[in-house]
């Protein structure tokens, strides 16, 4: 099997967010900036090199979202190839500088875009531009979502209206039991209203990746 070991970034300005559109043979579509790291280049070193060279910006790369980490099925390899290679893609986040646009001369993309977030859901786009989306927290924008609703893990659920709030007790009429030093006091709900649990966060809504668990899977290859 295989082993291929790529950097690429989450370049996101303005509401919009580069790609570039990759294509091997009848296979394409839309994916992140970035791609194969050299024999001994460091991770950040590859993602500056591939974004100038696949859209001619200069990128500065910042922190660390996640690794992907996954075995794809390859739909065309040479005969006694096996079909398997396992992919390891680290995604950062990184800023570019303003200039325009070049297209890749000569390599495995061919353009590159400005795209909308609310936009994304609507080109064919690779596995890595919703994993790269998720990483970076801004995968409710990149599906079309708004920021209100329900919150990414900071929601609680209400207690109702009878929670934390203390039973008053009523004394009841007549005349009162002597010796009893219950009289009248009320009943003190506080211990079973507690506070409000914090609402499970959402999975696509989630904003932290780790290095430390990559996530792990078995697809078919149609990105890079």
């Amino acid at each position: 099997m295989d082993l291929r070991v790529a950097a690429y970034a989450v370049i996101e300005r303005r509401g919009k967010i580069l790609l570039t559109h990759w294509r091997r043979g009848h296979l394409h579509g839309w994916t992140l900036p970035g791609g194969g790291i050299d024999p001994g280049e460091d991770p950040k070193d590859a993602v500056v090199r591939e974004v100038f060279e696949e859209t001619g910006l200069h990128a500065k790369p910042g922190r660390l979202l996640g690794v992907d980490s996954r075995v794809m099925v390859r739909e065309e390899v040479p005969e006694g190839t096996d079909p398997e290679m396992h992919t390891i893609r680290i995604v950062y986040r990184a800023t570019v500088q303003d200039g325009p646009l070049r297209n890749e001369v000569d390599g495995s993309s061919d353009e590159a875009r400005w795209v909308s977030l609310k936009d994304v859901s609507s080109l064919k786009t690779l596995s890595l531009v919703q994993t790269g989306l998720r990483m970076a927290g801004l995968s409710r924008r990149g599906t079309g979502q708004g920021r209100g609703g329900q919150g990414r893990g900071g929601a609680t659920k209400s207690g109702g209206g009878r929670a934390g709030a203390a039973k008053q007790g009523s004394p009841k009429q007549g005349s009162p039991k002597q010796g009893s030093p219950k009289q009248g006091s009320p009943k003190n709900a506080g211990a079973k209203g507690g506070t409000a649990k914090p609402a499970a966060a959402q999975g696509v809504g989630s904003t932290k990746a780790s290095a430390a668990r990559p996530s792990a899977g078995r697809s078919k290859s149609r990105g890079r």
